[in-house]
């Protein structure tokens, strides 16, 4: 069956993320006290008692704001109300009852959706302070206390949350998913592509650098597959990064990184090719994840029958620590070889969890070394005993050898590429260890 959903809501700098944190059990949601951290809908995994469910975080709900980030933050917020099955609104007992509040309980109560009341910061172990039955003027039936700093009341509020599920969730099956990072540059259309895939607008759309802050999942089902895709925020240059909140969403980019089977670096076609995209890939290169390049905004260049071969060789030429990445054009504003680019995703995803038998790359060794005789130095050649593959993700390769310092890194790259040339591996990093014979 499929899992419920649960949505937090409430107004600006309540404890939201930290509530959503704490019952999800890591660190998932950026929380700074600053209003306005979180905007786009964050989606995580929680399970309580026999009960699993995707518990989702929303950026501060301002009613009345005419700001574009805000009001989009607003309509996300809308998003995650109209999809939820349970709603959780969060309050402050610190500030007590605010006209925001009082808005957000009236958006709610016409939602036709359970709202359960938390009242967040009751820090205080015992009997909740007088302030507490404010909270009941809301009209939301009675509150919860929770302190989501320290954990105190979460458990009567998830029992609270589970009390509105159907009496049998079933077990879920376990589907064979593809997660997917959308990584590179500010405003390359990382989030246009996640909104034209899945349909809805999941992450907010903005010309301003910086927009998308935290890694958020989407989850897609087409012919291709299941696949779970994190938009996550630009990765700037180091000496760019201004704040706090940027210096988090980036590492949340990297832990976006991770976590997944395959990275999509986009690059930006009207800009082209520049040093911080190739610093991008580099990160999803050192993670040994499947890579696949995507130049976006293809239908924004003037083009003739030419343009897009030039286009490519320049990049070949820009990305030759990776050539194995396959490129693609396409535009995430039209959906021009959006198909093409899951297709190709899935390939990817394949080749990086290949498993090849040591017979067969045995054989190959076999062949290479008759092609083209090992080095020698001073009189001592290389000899290569047996090769073997030790793990996937990216596909890991052992080759025992009398010297490991005989074992020049032409001679390493000669072999990969016949290893390329008999399986593919399009799209995914080859590792290679050197073991010097009787080496632990």
């Amino acid at each position: 069956m499929i899992k419920p959903i649960v949505a937090v809501v409430g107004r600006p700098n309540v404890g939201k993320s930290t509530l959503f944190n704490k019952l999800i059990g890591q660190r998932l949601s950026i929380v700074e006290d600053t209003p306005g951290v979180t905007r786009d809908r964050i989606f995580g995994d929680c399970e309580w008692g026999s009960h699993k469910f995707s518990l989702v975080d929303t950026g501060g709900i301002e009613p009345e704001s005419k700001d574009i980030i805000l009001s989009q933050m607003r309509a996300q917020a809308q998003l995650a109300i109209d999809s939820a099955d349970v709603i959780v609104m969060v309050t402050d007992l610190r500030s007590g009852v605010v006209a925001t509040d009082m808005e957000v309980a009236a958006m709610l109560q016409k939602s036709g959706r359970p709202v359960i009341l938390c009242v967040n910061k009751c820090d205080q172990i015992g009997d909740p302070p007088p302030d507490f039955y404010e909270f009941y003027n809301l009209g939301l039936g009675e509150p919860v206390a929770v302190s989501s700093v320290h954990g105190h009341g979460t458990g009567d509020l998830l029992d609270r949350i589970v009390d509105f599920f159907p009496e049998e969730t079933g077990e879920e099956d376990e589907e064979e998913v593809i997660r997917v990072a959308v990584i590179g540059k500010p405003n390359v259309g990382k989030s246009s592509l996640i909104n034209y895939v899945s349909g809805e607008n999941r992450s907010i759309v903005s010309d301003i650098a910086g927009t998308t802050r935290d890694a958020i999942d989407t989850k897609i089902e087409n012919e291709f597959g299941i696949f779970i895709l994190i938009d996550t925020a630009g990765i700037r240059r180091q000496n760019k990064i201004e704040d706090s909140v940027e210096r988090y969403s980036i590492l949340r980019a990297e832990m976006a990184i991770e976590r997944s089977d395959v990275c999509v670096i986009m690059i930006d076609a009207t800009v082209g090719f520049t040093e911080q995209d190739s610093k991008v890939a580099g990160r999803a290169h050192e993670a040994g994840k499947g890579c696949v390049i995507a130049v976006n905004k293809w239908d924004a260049i003037e083009k003739d029958g030419y343009t897009m071969n030039e286009y490519r060789k320049q990049l070949e030429k820009d990305f030759s620590f990776m050539s194995y990445a396959p490129i693609l054009f396409i535009s995430a504003q039209t959906g021009q070889r959006v198909d093409r680019l899951f297709e190709t995703i899935k390939h990817v995803a394949s080749m990086n969890s290949m498993r090849i038998s040591t017979g067969i790359l045995n054989d190959i060794l076999a062949q290479a070394t008759a092609r083209v005789q090992p080095p020698t130095d001073k009189g001592k050649r290389l000899k290569i005993y047996y090769i073997t593959q030790a793990s996937v993700k990216p596909p890991t390769f052992i080759c025992f050898v009398n010297s490991e310092d005989l074992f020049h890194f032409s001679y390493q790259r000669y072999l990969e590429n016949r290893i390329r040339e008999t399986f593919g591996l399009e799209g995914t990093p080859i590792r290679m260890v050197v073991r010097e014979r009787g080496d632990k």
